[in-house]
């Protein structure tokens, strides 16, 4: 029997009657096309059609039919539909008429660079920590009042959305999510759900799937889930670290019980190769306007280029456990990117440090936030840039990365940044009058 007969004996035994296609845009909004179950053996076989020119990034209007093709891998019922209407999702690839693949998909860029990878002998593990803020519904609007005043690890009846919480992680267990830990956050009103590590393709797959299960559930339970990385002004932000390592031949390839801090070369290299292409992997990233909002100093929020294996002050940190475990944690991206391009260019530049044998700088054991600018200086310890048009110029200036995304991704991020850019750089902002009107 073929994977197709078996996919469709298996959407006929769950009593499936829609089902949704799911992709991502270029800023990493899913999206999807959503057909009857009769419809499922086409999909699974020629793919479905569907014009490309309205959503953001993809194609001109002049070159505007694209293809749905469904990953059997991805399937999945989403539980909280009624058992007498089931729906599943796949999420697709996008490919172009010609059965070519379409180079402004985000998630073929991401399998393109794995590929690379593994003719290296690499695998790409990453793990990432999910942050996000439940806030109230007012006048059936997306508020930012908070839900609860909660804090760091604080529990019922503190943290009122500890239902919530459960019935988002009820529903990912359900989806096949291998839950690892939740608690409250920082910040009131702020929440944080880990899942297990994962290759990276199954990794990105889970965070946008993420994204849209917790925006749902939060919606069943009037609240408004949001996962915008400054939403309030005074509080944390939420952040998305990623825990990364590479494995070959099956083994963690960051592991060395006989290097210094039991590091393997190969681990160094990759730290010094995200390094050195940190300030534009920061586009990606931190993606919107307002995702430097919450990369400034303070707030334990990581602006400064550094590693280190004690302190969570510095970019790129090394977490306690060795063996498999190994790994190195990114701590700048925020949960509003996209997750295909973000974890590409993570790679492809930690690959570049492997290839050119890259050496990073000295571990920073002392808290970076406490430094003088002097000392920073004097460490050769270099900030992220402040701002989103900033971090675009360091982004189409690096051919590294603009080479792993592709020229199609990097126009269509240009133009998004500009756009952004012009808009909230003309416009008139509540700070502005309130500090200006009376007294001019």
């Amino acid at each position: 029997m073929t994977d197709v007969a078996k996919m469709l004996e298996r959407i006929e035994a769950d009593n499936v009657k829609f089902i949704r296609l799911q992709f991502s845009d270029i800023e990493g909004q899913i999206k999807n096309v959503a057909i009857p179950v009769s419809q499922a053996e086409k999909a699974l076989t020629a793919g479905i059609g569907f014009d490309g020119s309205s959503i953001e990034g993809f194609a001109r209007i002049e070159e505007s039919d694209m293809v749905l093709k469904p990953d059997m891998d991805t399937y999945s019922l989403l539980p909280w539909r009624p058992e007498n209407a089931k729906v599943a999702r796949f999420i697709c690839d996008v490919y172009k008429p010609d059965d070519t693949p379409f180079e402004g998909d985000p998630r073929y860029i991401l399998k393109k660079t794995l590929a690379r990878a593994a003719e290296m002998g690499y695998t790409f593990n990453i793990g990432p920590e999910m942050e996000f803020f439940l806030f109230k519904m007012v006048d059936g609007e997306p508020s930012v009042k908070f839900q609860d005043f909660g804090g760091y690890f604080d529990l019922a009846p503190i943290d009122l959305a500890e239902d919530v919480r459960r019935d988002i992680i009820f529903n990912l267990m359900e989806m096949g999510f291998d839950i690892e830990a939740s608690h409250h956050e920082v910040a009131e009103s702020q929440h944080e759900i880990d899942f297990k590590y994962a290759d990276a393709l199954k990794t990105a797959d889970n965070v946008v799937t993420f994204r849209f299960v917790t925006k749902t559930i939060a919606l069943q339970n009037g609240l408004h889930a949001t996962f915008m990385a400054k939403p309030v002004f005074g509080i944390n932000g939420s952040g998305m670290h990623c825990n990364c390592s590479l494995a070959k031949d099956g083994k963690n390839a960051f592991y060395d019980p006989k290097a210094p801090l039991e590091l393997s070369k190969t681990c160094m290299q990759f730290i010094a190769g995200v390094l050195s292409h940190a300030k534009s992997i920061t586009r990606v990233a931190n993606p919107t306007i307002n995702s430097y909002k919450r990369l400034v100093p303070g707030y334990e929020a990581p602006v400064y280029i550094a590693w280190s294996a004690s302190n969570r002050t510095a970019l790129v940190r090394v977490p306690a456990p060795r063996g498999n475990s190994t790994r190195i944690e990114l701590r700048s991206p925020d949960p509003s990117c996209n997750p295909y391009l973000t974890f590409a260019a993570i790679l492809a530049a930690g690959l570049e440090g492997v290839e050119k044998d890259m050496e990073p700088p000295a571990n920073a054991t002392r808290n970076i936030f406490d430094m003088s600018e002097e000392q920073r200086v004097k460490e050769h310890i270099d900030t992220l840039p402040g701002d989103l048009y900033t971090a675009n110029k360091y982004m189409t200036e690096d051919d590294v990365i603009c080479k792993a995304l592709g020229s199609h991704v990097v126009d269509g991020l240009n133009v998004i940044t500009k756009m952004e850019w012009d808009s909230f750089r003309t416009a008139v902002h509540p700070w502005e009058t309130e500090r200006y009107l009376s007294k001019y």
